[in-house]
């Protein structure tokens, strides 16, 4: 069993930053969404915690995440860094009107969701992918994981076996 949640909105997101393995810190918002979370899985297994781990991604949106769900639900937490968000490289911290001045026809055909793989420099989905399966296969309890939006759509695409555009076309509940 696996509860897989995304970090809390983070000040970048309202603006539409691409954060990759780049941070921003939660806002207000993003805080209230992490101690909802915290709530829900308290009620969700309270009396079990003894049975789950807490695997986080090291990024700080994350653990700050991860702090607010540890209030309610007392669990030894594991830095994770397979599961960080996808990095694509340079244009990490970027909005896609800095990436297209910057780098010129490189978004150009690029639909939604490839241009996260278009970067020269960041993974690619084959990367993201193989270290995400690994992480699902190393897993040997309940776990709670605190991750990231793409990550997390490749995280239960690979569990669920899709093909690499229905991965990518799932919502970021």
């Amino acid at each position: 069993m696996i509860y897989l949640l995304r970090h809390g909105e983070t000040v970048w997101n309202t603006v539409g930053r691409y954060q990759g393995q780049k941070d921003s810190p939660l806002t207000p918002r993003g805080i209230r969404q992490a101690d909802q979370m915290a709530d829900r899985l308290s009620r969700e297994i309270g009396g079990r915690e003894s049975e789950f781990s807490i695997h986080v991604s090291p990024l700080r949106r994350a653990r700050e995440t991860a702090v607010r769900i540890r209030r309610l639900i007392s669990l030894p937490e594991k830095e994770e860094p397979r599961l960080m968000e996808v990095t694509v490289g340079s244009w990490d911290g970027m909005t896609h009107y800095e990436i297209d001045a910057e780098y010129p026809d490189a978004l150009k055909g690029a639909d939604a969701f490839e241009w996260f793989f278009r970067s020269p420099d960041g993974e690619t989905f084959d990367d993201v992918h193989q270290r995400v399966s690994k992480w699902l296969s190393d897993i040997s309890q309940p776990t709670i994981a605190v991750s990231h939006g793409l990550t997390g759509r490749i995280i239960r695409g690979v569990y669920l076996g899709l093909s690499r555009r229905h991965m990518l076309e799932l919502p970021v509940p």
